[in-house]
């Protein structure tokens, strides 16, 4: 199983520059599954929303796709319990990407949230 960074997902989710971006499709795509950390997943929000200027919705959206992948899996996490804390974040400035991820550790973990 191979593991995707933050900028091999950024590249994939940005489509630039061409060269990287195929790369990373060609990975993503492929039927191999493909591993992603939620650190990895939390930068890539980070950047998407910050540096490219991507709106936190379009962010959320393309996050959730590429956790719809049926070769993708999240490390140590439930990805569908990603996939809903992220939604669950997408209209609320007042909730980080990052916070929305830590709670659904925590809750795939079956732990107590605050």
């Amino acid at each position: 199983m191979d593991a995707v960074d933050t900028s091999v997902l950024v590249r994939y989710l940005l489509g630039d520059p061409l060269d990287a971006s195929q790369a990373a499709a060609r990975l993503i795509d492929s039927q191999n599954p493909v591993a992603i950390s939620l650190v990895a997943l939390a930068a890539t929000a980070f950047v998407l929303n910050h540096h490219y200027q991507v709106p936190r919705e379009t962010t959320v959206d393309h996050l959730v796709g590429f956790l719809r992948k049926h070769n993708v899996r999240v490390l140590g996490t439930d990805k569908n319990l990603v996939a809903s804390a992220l939604l669950l974040c997408r209209p609320s400035g007042r909730i980080s990407f990052a916070d929305a991820l830590i709670n659904a550790e925590a809750r795939s973990g079956n732990l107590n949230t605050l």
